[in-house]
């Protein structure tokens, strides 16, 4: 298990993780029901003052049986839930609860997997933020929009947490919280039962603490659906449960700074840099590469897709409740509604054509190595943060992860982002393994856990 916190004795507590729990407790095991219990007793205790689910349950369910058992996972509150309600972090939807659950809870429970409560989200999963801090500091966002669901794995509530991602939703504020957070390849799990925001960028997520728990969650987790549109079944691949990954040593790396690695944090820039050099020392080949056409217009064709395609989706809801809607849904509406059908479909020939033509760019390469956000944090709870780094990767679908990898000035998590070709999840789980290990880098419990 991994060792991340500290009793009144100074000794060390394990915080498991999903293989942890997995590998130490069996289907009836006693231990198992008891760290449930314990765990929904922390997250209450802890709640008043981090803010991370929207709904806990009074008690905790300890009878499931499957590969998954005890292990309980939070799932964002755009996700439905038959039996917890579903808000969407909106006020239209404060006392909702669906008649069934999202594809993706519906196979945790078939699992044995305890959902153990609905984290808090954005509004929708855009801008206007809930009431979760950061629990390495109350005074910044956790991120956004999986906010309740990045500071409840951080706070060691949950080894395992549900997100969803558009822009940045999982990669950003992975880094924000210092876990690890996993992108899969656009498709990769069906979406049936998750509120949209722009079903041409939509991706569910998780976060976890170390790369094998996401990589076993997705090899479990992958499938798809004939209500799911855009849905392309991943290549099997299985994460045994007692050893985990097998890494890829020495992989083959593209470095990408961007066109706004200026605008990165003095101590961002620094770690990245660092994590460059060791790297090297340790065998990894790594190259400078350059994506000109993502630099000019990537991010505008994906404001002009997701507003587009919101403004279509929330149009009604703002009309029927304008006072239960925020100036944030208002504002992206207005957006969707000012771009044209040929602006639309300029941008949408945009994300095809780089789809296509971004594995010839990266060819040589086994993944990318790039920015997960721009430095620590944001002071504040107003603003989540800038999707810039994570958007590319968005809009080509491509597998991506942050890793955690340090800490900055004002003693916040700062990230890795690595990204793996199309489909290829399995190879850039397997990098970002040996990447783990070479980085060595455990930021363990934030002071909000701590002080519980």
């Amino acid at each position: 298990m991994q060792l991340s916190k500290l009793n009144m004795s100074g000794e060390a507590v394990a915080e498991p993780g999903v293989l942890d729990l997995i590998r130490t407790y069996d289907v009836d095991s006693g231990p198992a029901a008891q760290y449930l219990h314990n765990q929904l007793a922390r997250a209450k205790a802890l709640e008043p003052t981090l803010h991370a689910f929207e709904y806990l349950p009074p008690t905790i369910d300890t009878s499931n049986s499957g590969p998954m058992a005890g292990v309980p996972v939070a799932v964002k509150d755009i996700i439905a839930t038959f039996d917890m309600p579903t808000t969407n972090g909106s006020l239209m939807f404060r006392d909702h609860i669906p008649p069934s659950d999202a594809w993706v809870v519906r196979r945790l429970r078939d699992l044995g997997a305890t959902v153990f409560g609905k984290t808090v989200t954005t509004e929708f999963a855009w801008r206007h933020p809930g009431a979760t801090v950061n629990p390495w500091n109350p005074k910044h966002t956790p991120g956004g929009s999986s906010s309740g669901s990045a500071a409840s794995v951080a706070a060691g509530l949950v080894p395992l947490a549900l997100g969803t991602q558009t822009l940045g939703s999982v990669v950003r504020p992975a880094a924000f919280n210092g876990v690890v957070g996993l992108k899969p390849s656009y498709g990769a799990i069906p979406r049936i039962g998750i509120h949209p925001l722009s079903p041409s960028l939509d991706h569910v997520g998780f976060f976890a603490r170390k790369v094998d728990d996401v990589a076993y969650a997705l090899s479990q987790l992958a499938g798809t659906s004939e209500f799911d549109l855009h849905g392309r079944v991943l290549p099997a691949f299985h994460v045994p449960v007692d050893s985990g990954l097998s890494a890829l040593e020495k992989p083959r790396v593209a470095v990408m700074r961007l066109a706004q690695w200026s605008r990165a944090e003095p101590e961002q820039q620094k770690l990245f840099e660092g994590a460059v050099t060791k790297l090297r020392e340790a065998g990894a080949v790594l190259t400078d590469v350059e994506y000109p056409e993502m630099d000019r217009a990537g991010w505008s064709s994906c404001t002009a897709i997701l507003a587009s395609e919101a403004s279509i989706i929330f149009s009604d809801y703002i009309a029927a409740h304008p006072d239960k809607t925020s100036k944030w849904l208002k504002e992206l509406t207005q957006t969707g509604k000012a771009y044209s059908a040929h602006d639309y479909l300029i941008a949408k020939h945009f994300q095809d054509k780089q789809r296509a033509e971004f594995p010839d760019l990266i060819s040589d390469f086994d993944i990318v190595l790039t920015l997960p956000a721009f430095g620590e944090a944001p002071h504040g709870l107003d603003y989540t943060g800038d999707a810039e780094y994570c958007a590319p990767w968005t809009l080509l679908g491509t597998p991506a992860i942050s890793l955690p990898a340090g800490f900055g000035k004002n003693g916040l998590p700062l990230g890795i982002q690595v990204v793996g070709k199309y489909r290829d999840d399995l190879r850039m789980l397997r990098a970002a393994k040996w990447i783990e290990t070479i980085l060595d880098f455990q930021p363990g419990l934030p002071p909000v856990a701590t002080s519980a």
